[in-house]
């Protein structure tokens, strides 16, 4: 089992899953780099006219999602994104960039500006997870991941995702369902941490770094199991190296994205949503060859075979006596 998770065939070697390993993990520790660029960074570099709304108009305000308008080379648009911190007072303010489901309902209140005065919108998924604590549970947290998940799966605007760090489960995914979904370099996306993975899988979370490699997270794996569909670059040593170039490099392609987009009717742009993430994970059915039925028994002999076990592990299940030592009935004279 673990070595049709890991991809290992026949004959492979330790130390390559080991060197495969190191590969994997050391994207995934590229991912989390505290001085990577987050939302409100990238936006500050490749936008103009950045305006952030604040609340969901029920709750409050969740300073772990930031959602606004803003202005990309002339496209007017909707953005919404997960915001970690740049240090441990920001991290502890914005909660790590785990939004709560108030962080959610804010994101869907925009997603539903954006369609009535016709914007596209971009998000930005840098998430480990939603937060997992009582007062989300408490909140709703589920109702709104579902429900972020169902309002964009039938937005009437152009949607593009881009994953710019970690996408962890359900807390990237209800905003990361896109006409297109752009991942950079050394992001990662995956279904659950890889400490969660490993904590299920091997009961421990020390094999994290089998986890990510089984789940194939990285970006270019996503890209072959045609779960993104375009990798941007990073420049030098990774993104957290060189803000600036990220951001002029993410610019284009969004851009050209958006361009793209707009020339799509409506009816073909939710119709072809639709249908990519209904084929997501899609399998193939085969026929299999009917199973005989099993042989009628009677009441009677399935109570011998449970008051006599050896009756059954020797196969004798016919009429006779119920013990092989059991002596012949005597004849009656």
């Amino acid at each position: 089992m673990v070595d049709r998770l890991l991809g290992r065939r026949p004959g492979s070697t330790d130390d390559a899953t080991h060197d495969a390993k190191s590969a994997m993990w050391n994207r995934v520790q590229l991912a989390r780099n505290i001085r990577r660029p987050r939302t409100l960074d990238l936006l500050a570099l490749m936008a103009d006219d950045v305006v952030e709304l604040h609340g969901d108009r029920a709750f409050g305000d969740d300073a772990a999602m930031a959602c606004g308008f803003a202005r990309i080379d002339g496209h007017r648009v909707a953005f919404i994104g997960q915001q970690k911190g740049a240090d441990t007072e920001e991290n502890i303010r914005r909660n790590f960039g785990m939004p709560h489901p108030e962080g959610y309902r804010k994101a869907m209140r925009v997603m539903e500006l954006a369609e009535r005065f016709g914007l596209p919108i971009v998000t930005f998924v840098d998430v480990p997870g939603a937060h997992p604590g009582p007062e989300s549970e408490e909140r709703g947290i589920a109702e709104a991941i579902a429900r972020s998940i169902g309002l964009m799966s039938r937005l009437r605007t152009p949607i593009i995702a881009v994953i710019t760090g970690e996408g962890g489960s359900g807390g990237a995914l209800a905003v990361a369902v896109g006409d297109v979904v752009i991942a950079l370099e050394n992001a990662v996306y995956s279904v659950i941490s890889p400490e969660g993975c490993a904590a299920i899988l091997w009961r421990s979370a020390d094999e994290a770094a089998t986890a990510a490699l089984a789940m194939r997270m990285s970006a270019d794996d996503q890209l072959a199991l045609g779960v993104i569909d375009r990798v941007v670059p990073e420049p030098g040593e990774g993104a957290h190296a060189d803000h600036a170039e990220t951001a002029r490099r993410l610019r284009a392609v969004i851009v050209g994205e958006l361009d793209r987009l707009g020339r799509i009717p409506l009816p073909e742009l939710l119709d072809a949503r639709y249908r990519r993430y209904r084929t997501l994970g899609a399998y193939t059915e085969t026929a299999t060859p009917p199973v005989p039925p099993p042989s009628s028994r009677g009441l009677g002999d399935r109570l011998r075979d449970l008051l006599d076990p050896a009756r059954w592990l020797t196969g004798k299940t016919g009429s006779g006596p119920s013990r092989r030592d059991e002596p012949a009935a005597r004849e009656e004279e």
